[in-house]
Parts: C-alpha cells; sequence; structure tokens
C-alpha cells in the first residue's frame, strides 16, 4: 500500500440537471487528491455528501495516512482489501452466474444474502432486515450488467451499512459458520424453513466458502464437518400425496367442471393428464411442442423431450423475459429424452391441439393472456379447484394430491406397481435410478408382500 500524508479534500460539486432538464440521480460529489491523483464519490443528497466529506477531512485531522491508489484513508483502504462476506458472495455469484439457469441464479442470490445479511461487525444503525433483505437480492448480489433498477433512498442507505459493515471472510471460524448454518434454518418471516430448503441453502453455502478456499481466503472449509443445522429429513414422497388411478381420473375429470362454469380451465385439462399419464414435471409440460408429439391414430405413443420452459424474475434471465428454454434436468445440451405415453394421453393431447391449437413455436400449452408458459399460481389455483370437483371432502382435507406435483408422483408410483423395472421408470422420468429409489422408497415398501410371494413361488417351486 503506497501511504501519502499529501491530501487536499475539495468544496462539494453540484452537477446541474441535464439537457433534458432531468435531475442527476447521483448529482452531489466528493472530491479530492492524494499525491496528486483525483478521486471522486458521488451522492443522492447533499446530507449524504457532506458526512462523507466530513469523515475525510476528520481522517486528515487525525493524522491518518491515505492510499494513493484508492484514495481512501489507511484504515477504510486496509478494511476494503481484505474481502468481505458480501464481497466474496458478489465475486462467487459473479462467477457462476454464466451458463447457469435463472432459477440456480437466484438461488444463489437468495440464499447468500441470508449469512451476508447475518456476518457483519455490528448491529447499530442497521436497516430493518426486510429491507436489507430487499437491497441485497435486488440489488448488491445481482452481477451489474443485470441490474435493472436503482436503489431507494432507504435502500441506499441500507446498501452503504452492509458495504461498512460486512465482516471479512477471513473471520469465518468453526463456530462462526456453525451459526450461519443456523441462520439459514430460518425464513424472513421467522418460521423454521423446510427441510429440503435448508438442505439447498447449506450446499449454496458450502459452494461459495469452497470458492473462498480456491481463492486463498480460508485455508480450508468450516462448513465441511459442521453438524450445524444438518437436518436429516428425507426428500421420500409422502404415500399419502399419491392418487390411485381412480382418483387421479376423477380430479383431471375435476378442471373440466371447476371455476363454477364447466369448460372454462379445458384447456389446462391436457396439461394436468400429460404430468399424470407422462410422468412430466410442469416445466417440462409448458415446452411440450406439436414438433415434440408422436400421436398415432391408435396404440402408444411418445413424446420427444428437449427441453423445460423456466422461469425467474427477469434479471435472472440473460434474454430480459421471464421466460426462458433450458436443458432437460440433469441432461446434456441437445439430449432427448423419449417418454412413451398410453392411448389416454394420445387421444386428449391429439384433441387438444385440434382444439386449441398450438403457439407460434408450436408450444402445446399457453397462458391465456398472453401466450406465454402457463404460470404456476395459475395452475396451482385450477388444480386446488379441481381437486375439490374430483375427490370426496374427507379426501380434499388430507394431503391426497394436494399439489400437481403429485400427478408426478402418482405416474411413477402407477408404473412401479405395474411392475416396471426401476431403470425403465427411471429413464422415462428423467431420474437417475439412485434417486429413483431413493425418493420413492416407501412406494416401493408396498411392493414388499408382493415381491416375497412371487419369490416364495420361486423357492416353492420343484420343477
Amino acid at each position: 500500500m503506497n501511504l501519502t500524508y499529501k491530501v487536499n479534500i475539495w468544496e462539494l460539486k453540484t452537477l446541474k440537471p441535464g439537457k433534458d432538464g432531468r435531475k442527476r440521480p447521483k448529482p452531489y460529489g466528493v472530491r479530492w487528491i492524494t499525491a496528486g491523483r483525483e478521486h471522486s464519490e458521488w451522492y443522492r443528497t447533499k446530507t449524504l455528501a457532506d458526512r462523507r466529506r466530513n469523515k475525510l477531512i476528520s481522517a486528515t485531522e487525525a493524522g491518518e495516512p491515505f492510499d494513493v491508489e484508492s484514495g481512501l484513508p489507511k484504515s477504510e483502504a486496509e478494511k476494503a482489501a481484505a474481502r468481505s462476506l458480501l464481497r466474496l458472495a458478489q465475486e462467487f455469484i459473479n462467477h457462476e452466474w454464466e451458463g447457469a439457469a435463472p432459477n440456480t441464479r437466484k438461488r444463489n442470490v437468495d440464499t447468500l444474502a441470508i449469512p451476508v445479511a447475518a456476518f457483519v461487525s455490528s448491529a447499530k444503525g442497521a436497516p430493518d432486515i426486510a429491507t436489507l433483505r430487499r437491497t441485497l437480492t435486488g440489488y448488491l448480489l445481482v452481477p451489474p450488467n443485470a441490474r435493472n433498477r436503482e436503489l431507494t433512498t432507504e435502500e441506499e442507505a441500507a446498501a452503504r451499512w452492509i458495504e461498512a459493515a460486512s465482516r471479512p471472510v477471513r473471520e469465518l471460524d468453526k463456530i462462526e459458520t456453525a451459526s450461519l448454518l443456523r441462520t439459514l434454518g430460518r425464513n424472513l418471516n421467522g418460521k423454521p424453513a423446510a427441510d429440503w430448503t435448508v438442505r439447498t441453502r447449506r450446499g449454496t453455502l458450502h459452494n461459495l466458502l469452497s470458492y473462498a478456499v480456491d481463492v486463498g481466503e480460508l485455508g480450508f472449509n468450516p462448513v465441511v464437518g459442521s453438524r450445524a443445522a444438518l437436518q436429516r429429513g428425507n426428500s421420500e414422497v409422502d404415500p399419502r400425496v399419491v392418487l390411485n388411478p381412480a382418483q387421479a381420473r376423477n380430479c383431471l375429470a375435476g378442471v373440466t367442471y371447476a371455476g363454477g362454469r364447466p369448460g372454462r380451465f379445458d384447456y389446462l385439462y391436457g396439461f394436468f393428464a400429460s404430468m399424470y399419464y407422462a410422468g412430466l414435471r410442469p416445466c417440462e409440460v409448458n415446452r411440450v411442442r406439436e414438433e415434440d408429439c408422436k400421436l398415432p391414430d391408435s396404440g402408444w405413443g411418445e413424446l420427444l423431450l428437449e427441453k423445460s420452459a423456466s422461469r425467474a424474475p427477469s434479471r435472472y434471465v440473460d434474454s430480459g423475459q421471464t421466460w426462458e428454454a433450458r436443458n432437460l434436468k440433469r441432461r446434456a445440451q441437445g439430449t432427448v429424452r423419449p417418454v412413451p405415453i398410453p392411448p389416454h394421453l394420445v387421444v386428449i393431447l391429439r384433441e387438444h391441439i385440434e382444439r386449441f391449437g398450438v403457439t407460434s413455436d408450436g408450444r402445446l400449452f399457453r397462458g391465456l393472456k398472453n401466450g406465454d408458459p402457463v404460470g404456476a399460481s395459475v395452475y396451482c389455483d385450477v388444480w386446488r379447484k379441481a381437486r375439490l370437483v374430483g375427490l370426496s371432502p374427507q379426501q380434499a382435507r388430507s394431503p391426497l394430491g394436494e399439489d400437481p406435483y403429485d400427478l408426478r408422483h402418482a405416474a411413477v408410483s402407477t408404473w412401479l406397481t405395474a411392475g416396471v423395472s426401476p431403470a425403465e421408470v427411471a429413464e422415462r422420468a428423467g431420474h437417475t435410478v439412485e434417486v429413483l429409489l431413493k425418493v420413492y422408497a416407501k412406494v416401493l415398501d408396498g411392493q414388499r408382500e408382493p415381491s416375497n410371494r412371487k419369490i416364495e413361488g420361486l423357492l416353492n417351486d420343484d420343477g
């Protein structure tokens, strides 16, 4: 660090409005010179600019040298040179941004806002947590070229506070990390986060601190071996949510009667039918195009899946739109997943195309307003209504088929119950066999008695 006492701090400079008469967003400038090198910082209000100028003046009056390159007082320059957790998170998110799916980008930003907000030197002067979280997720942790808005005055103050208060990464030890892991276990409203959410957040923090090791800020990853907030919950499908074939058909029929007017939601009948009969994820259904469908006049058909439709806030999508076509989950670019579909679904999709047509890019399913893929809020609301029609009051009060995704669970469960090999089921569903056996372990448990009888029959076969 090249230090100097040759510091000259000028009066504030105020920029005039532009030629179009519009006021500049940060018109008040603090300007100073260190050993002949000019520096400046610009602020939204004169009060903030005066405050910064007075702070620089106080440093010179206290006899503190300034760093020539950055223009900062030595104490500030030293702090800036050490990576704070905020700065590390910004670098990590930038590093991971290129090529990442929009929802992966969003998950990194949303998750890392939690430990960044918690790992601070002091809570003095802290903004309220909602404002701070909004400032982090909507601006500071988003790469500069993806930011699509300016900060409000309140958020600008929050940004200055966290930039000053964020502690150096090198202060993260096992104890501090355990504390951060515990913060990942609660949502903004103070309620415990779901087990799956906690495991996902823990993985993101683990990746961040592995990056810290890679760039030389830490000697080891303190998340490794930590048992703090280590949830032992499982990701198995709860058998109580799995619809049997009759119940699934009743709920699908309920789609056509939901909403108080028969036929109001017919355009989503094929959407839900594809989840049940083909075991598709909602994002996969949203991307099914006419050219992806083999729909013969009779017998089984086939869907050739190559992409899914992923939705995220526009700042997380390269195109700036809210929807983006992505590779299938756990599939390489250009890989196609063929999914055989039974005659029931062949007929449903043929009728859907004949009645509703397709979009300009060939998609079968679209929202009513602008032709975009069907949003989760829409299909979840319709499914809630259809479920009330298709199930008895007692069943409707239970977890049975509570989420549209349970149609996919019902599909996989039906295939397994029918005796289809796990390898074939995994291929159709887009799982690995390992994940399939783990997620549907309790469903497979239901096959124990029939399997035992089959084995016993072979063992008792004298021939």
